[in-house]
């Protein structure tokens, strides 16, 4: 097999691991508003649910900041580089179920990397509060998790 043929069939294995499940489902929150420590910064940080029959009963919580502006310390203060504990509280409100996702969202001028963890929710109908430890306007968002299948 020569060298191109061996990078599309590459290529082509990596395509396919972006590709989401058929019925998976994305929920996206409301942007929090909020201060960033480090320095003077403000920004936003999206965050979002993937949900799905392939993980029944979880949901991946996923946390990422916008661009950031302000002054940071160090040699570039035009280019801030700060961060901010970020918090989304989740609620099963079928079962009762509560849990909290805590992570650092470190971010500057093209934002933050994406953070994602699976939660372990329970099916049912989870209403989650996103906040930070900063100054910061918290939204609320809610979203639906599947269970398994029938008979198993």
């Amino acid at each position: 097999m020569s060298k191109t043929a061996r990078a599309v069939v590459l290529g082509s294995l990596g395509t396919a691991a972006i590709v989401a499940p058929a019925h998976a489902q994305t929920v996206e929150f409301p942007q929090t508003i909020s201060q960033f420590n480090g320095g003077l910064c403000w920004g936003n940080i999206r965050t979002w649910a993937d949900t799905g029959p392939d993980y029944p009963g979880r949901a991946v919580i996923n946390v990422q900041a916008l661009p950031i502006s302000g002054i940071g310390p160090g040699q570039y203060p035009l280019a801030p580089l700060c961060d901010v504990d970020t918090t989304v509280s989740w609620r099963n409100v079928n079962t009762g179920a509560a849990g909290q996702y805590h992570v650092d969202v470190v971010a500057g001028i093209y934002g933050s990397m994406l953070y994602a963890l699976f939660q372990d929710t329970g099916p049912g109908h989870i209403e989650v509060v996103v906040s930070t430890g900063a100054l910061n306007l918290p939204v609320h968002a809610a979203f639906d998790v599947p269970g398994p299948p029938p008979g198993q």
